[in-house]
Parts: structure tokens; C-alpha cells; sequence
């Protein structure tokens, strides 16, 4: 019994850990976006029309414009004209 609480246990943590936050360009042209996430900064560039997953675990993101929102790992963001919104 206690082996099979703790497999589900590990299962659901590794199926936890594959979701995150995405960015959807939908800008013919690339977009960059700031992610702070553990305390460590790092560039994440988009080519057009590309998605990415990222911020599992939470995380601050500066938008192309500036703006710097939290994310908790749930979020899509999306750019479009040149402006990210989160959706």
C-alpha cells in the first residue's frame, strides 16, 4: 500500500513538472521576453509564429514593452502587434 501511494506520489509530480507558462508569437517578426525565474535572468526569443513553454515553477516576465508581470507556471501569453497580453 505504502509503495503505491508513494509511485502515485512521484507520478503526479512528474506530470506537474511538465506544465508551464507559454508565450505564443503571433508576430510575423522575432519578440523577446525577460524571464526571472529562481533568481536567475535569461532572454527567451520567439521567432514568428513560434510557441514556447517555460516557468514551470513560477516567475517575472518583462514584456516586450516593458511591463513586468508574475507568473505562477499557468498562464499563456500571447504577442501580437508588438503587445504581449496574458491570457
Amino acid at each position: 500500500m505504502m509503495k503505491s501511494l508513494l509511485a502515485a506520489t512521484v507520478l503526479l509530480g512528474l506530470g506537474s513538472a511538465a506544465f508551464g507558462a507559454s508565450a505564443v508569437n503571433k508576430d510575423a517578426e522575432p519578440r523577446t521576453l525577460i524571464v526571472t525565474e529562481g533568481g536567475s535572468k535569461s532572454e527567451l526569443s520567439l521567432a514568428g509564429g513560434e510557441t514556447v513553454e517555460f516557468c514551470s515553477s513560477g516567475c517575472f516576465v518583462t514584456m516586450p514593452n516593458g511591463d513586468r508581470e508574475a507568473l505562477t507556471g499557468s498562464e499563456t501569453i500571447e504577442i501580437s502587434g508588438g503587445v504581449a497580453r496574458i491570457k
